[in-house]
């Protein structure tokens, strides 16, 4: 009896040596495998979904060289319900950023482009004034410097704590983008797991270019919302990007491990 509680107990010691996410499971295709199969572009290994990664990650993946501008914004003062400064602290020490996109200024080899990465962390990169007025101001700047712009979009939508100032965003960063575009400058929009709301409602449908990861969720309103409404239910996957691009909303889906050198030849014919 002895021996057995022994056994069981070397045998807990060793279970609790094992890391909690040596397992990891694809949210779309349910596959289960070894986090070492992600690889270092975080793609699922059997549908190539691209797993959810920060802004850090991803411009290192897409830039050669970056430099960051407008890193000071912050969201304003008159904004100061005690429970929403407590998510933007939050989401500041999780992301160091103080707004959700990193702008700034990226290069694949000698090609400089202006570039926007929206970071799911922060408030599921939900759309707020400063937010908006980081993407406003990175637009401007490339249409002065005739500069392409590239957006990676991730966001929830709009970001309720900041009422009707965080819906005026869209027409905002839309204008900034109708002025680049008169300029013939050339913008592209890469959609991320996931981009809805708002975001979809206004720049991240505007490139000259759309492009998305495989499978990633793309929609206006959530699927409970559009069944209430129409009293129907949607295909499964009617808000995947495989659905969009079948219906003229996308103009290709690009594996992550292949973004760059897409993003590269794309930027090469302008």
């Amino acid at each position: 009896m002895t021996q057995n509680n022994s056994d069981t107990q070397d045998l807990q010691m060793l279970m609790d040596k094992i890391p909690d996410d040596l397992w990891v499971k694809c949210p779309f295709c349910k596959a289960s495998f070894y986090r070492k199969k992600l690889g270092k572009y975080y793609e699922c290994p059997e549908c190539s979904f691209g797993f959810r990664i920060g802004h850090e990650k991803r411009i290192s993946m897409i830039c050669d060289k970056f430099t960051p501008i407008n890193t000071d914004l912050k969201t304003s003062s008159c904004f100061n319900d005690e429970k929403y400064l407590g998510k933007l602290k939050k989401s500041r020490e999780v992301t160091g950023l103080n707004e959700g996109v990193q702008t700034g200024i990226g290069k694949i080899g000698d090609k400089s482009f202006g570039i926007a990465v929206m970071d799911w962390r922060f408030i599921m990169g939900s759309l707020g004034t400063a937010t908006g007025e980081k993407l406003t101001r990175l637009f401007e700047k490339c249409t002065e410097d005739n500069l392409p712009v590239i957006v990676f979009s991730a966001s929830g939508g709009a970001r309720m704590q900041e009422g009707i100032h965080s819906l005026m965003q869209m027409a905002k960063v839309s204008q900034a983008v109708a002025d680049h575009s008169k300029k013939g400058l050339l913008y592209i929009s890469v959609l991320t797991d996931p981009t809805t709301g708002g975001v979809t409602a206004s720049f991240a449908m505007e490139g000259d270019i759309n492009i998305s990861e495989p499978h990633t969720l793309i929609g206006f309103a959530g699927r409970r919302v559009i069944e209430k409404t129409i009293q129907q239910r949607p295909p499964k996957d009617f808000q995947r990007a495989e659905t969009l691009l079948k219906n003229g909303f996308l103009d290709a889906i690009v594996k992550r491990s292949e973004m760059k050198s897409t993003l590269a030849k794309l930027l090469a014919w302008n």
